[in-house]
């Protein structure tokens, strides 16, 4: 049987409940669900990159790509990628953000993907995204 691994990359913050940032078991690595926190500091409370979609959303793809990396993977690997939105007004603006981020990074094959509105977030937290990647 295959080892399951907890990953927290050194740029987050410990979870504050029985949780990991991402799990990797085999081939399978599903990242948990992340949000625009700028890297932890000690002694500090996670804080958000900005105000505004465009600041959360590349933070939280950075948190993202972090934890696919400490996992082994990249974006090529990803299958899934889901996006909750706290406002539906965000998700024209949210697709610009995410097509440029993916030109950008070079992203060959797209992954299946969805965005839905989830209003559970805490206060000031615009976006929320997780993914689930099958290595090699």
């Amino acid at each position: 049987m295959t080892d399951k691994t907890a990953l927290t990359p050194s740029t987050h913050t410990t979870p504050p409940a029985a949780f990991s940032h991402g799990v990797r078991k085999g081939n399978i690595l599903q990242v948990a669900g992340q949000v625009g926190f700028l890297p932890a500091e000690d002694g500090k409370p996670p804080t958000p990159a900005g105000p505004t979609l465009r600041e959360q959303t590349l933070q939280t793809l950075a948190n993202v790509k972090a934890i696919l990396e400490e996992g082994g993977a990249g974006w090529d690997d990803a299958m899934m990628i889901r996006v909750y939105l706290t406002d539906v007004d965000h998700f024209a603006e949210m697709n610009r953000i995410y097509d440029r981020y993916f030109e950008e990074q070079g992203l060959g094959a797209p992954p299946a993907a969805r965005t839905t509105v989830y209003v559970g977030l805490p206060a000031g937290l615009l976006v929320e995204i997780d993914v689930l990647a099958v290595l090699g």
